[in-house]
């Protein structure tokens, strides 16, 4: 036998039967294990019972004039701030499909009357730890959630903050580079043209992070247009110019102009994050390809390069945020941060889908596909 229930907290239980003596045989031995116990005498009652204030677990006759078990349960499992409490049947219908249909219903076990107390007792008190296990697990999982929040929001802020002096230390080294009394050698001006590029690099990444918070939750609305997606493309190429080196971007234009609507400064961001991408998994020399090819209501993008390749199991890997610490952890090289990260949840948002299609050490393309009407039920911003 399980030693008493805590006086000091004990569990509530709701018994519902149509037969007074089966409620009364119930309640004595469950108050002297020490429960709280409610008693219902119909299915209606049942409901108003639990409605006006919840048990922890409720003990359930199937054959009862009006309305039976079955849709007392259905009727519980229907609502959300009800579903969570279990619910055992207790019955003398012992056919195999009576137990099937309480299960279906939403029941978490089915006891056959006659029973022995003894093993009431024990299914009631397991199914009562297992509903106060899950209430921790839940407690637990809500106060991570809050830590992450609280984490995410402090992120953020320091990046937002970052993205001031950023901009000012690439306008002061734009400065540099182009004095007008060509005071710097050579050399320093590589110098400068590198510390550029680096200080390039950080406020796109400030920015994928910010944005990509802002799609993850729903925050950022589309600024939706209709885009020459070509143009969008040559101003993509123009942007990572500075951090090509020998590399040459070559794009294949379509025989004729191809628009999408959309917003365009994001499909933008995504173009750069993919180049970007392809630049660092290429070398000197390499050659990365875009191209625009519609098909019907739908038009794709593709950037291609000769780079290492991607390994099949982390072609999906790439665009997860939860996966870039895994893979910077394991020191994989396809980690790129949160830039794939931000073209997905972009592209997502505008009704589209991104993959990657590779073999390792044989180049990579990354490709985006966008509806050409853009996303459902979107219409361009008014001027």
């Amino acid at each position: 036998m399980n030693e008493p229930i805590n006086s000091n907290n004990p569990s509530t239980i709701l018994m519902v039967d149509d037969m007074p003596a089966n409620l009364a045989l119930l309640a004595e031995m469950l108050k002297n294990r020490g429960y709280k116990v409610r008693a219902a005498l119909s299915g209606k009652f049942a409901l108003q019972a639990v409605r006006s204030d919840p048990p922890d677990l409720i003990l359930l006759d199937i054959n009862m004039p009006v309305m039976n078990g079955f849709e007392v349960c259905a009727e519980l499992k229907a609502d959300d701030k009800l579903k969570d409490i279990p619910v055992i049947f207790l019955s003398a219908l012992n056919e195999t499909m009576d137990k099937v249909k309480a299960f279906g219903t939403g029941g978490v076990d089915y006891i056959t009357k006659p029973f022995q107390l003894e093993e009431v007792e024990a299914r009631v008190e397991t199914h009562l730890e297992l509903r106060r296990q899950k209430r921790r697990l839940q407690e637990a999982y809500d106060k991570l959630r809050e830590l992450e929040n609280l984490r995410d929001s402090l992120v953020q802020m320091i990046i937002h903050d970052l993205r001031s002096p950023l901009t000012g230390t690439f306008a002061y080294l734009k400065l540099i580079r182009d004095n007008t009394d060509h005071t710097l050698s050579a050399v320093h001006s590589s110098y400068v043209a590198e510390a550029m590029k680096a200080v390039m690099q950080m406020i796109q990444m400030a920015c994928d992070t910010l944005e990509a918070s802002k799609l993850e939750e729903g925050r950022m609305k589309l600024k939706t247009a209709v885009c020459d997606l070509g143009r969008i493309l040559e101003d993509g190429i123009s942007g990572v110019k500075p951090l090509s080196g020998r590399r040459e971007i070559r794009l294949t234009p379509p025989a004729s102009p191809v628009t999408v609507l959309a917003d365009r400064e994001l499909i933008l961001r995504v173009i750069q994050n993919l180049l970007s991408n392809a630049l660092k998994f290429t070398r000197d020399g390499d050659l990365i390809l875009l191209a625009i090819e519609p098909a019907g209501d739908l038009v794709r993008v593709s950037v291609k390069d000769n780079g290492l390749g991607i390994a099949p199991e982390y072609k999906q890997k790439i665009f997860s945020k939860s996966a870039q610490s895994e893979l910077r952890a394991g020191n994989q090289r396809y980690s790129a941060g949160m830039g794939l990260t931000f073209c997905k949840l972009a592209v997502e948002a505008h009704g589209g889908r991104i993959g990657a299609d590779s073999e390792e050490g044989k180049g990579s393309a990354f490709w985006f596909e966008l509806p050409v009407n853009g996303p459902a039920q979107a219409a361009p911003d008014q001027p």
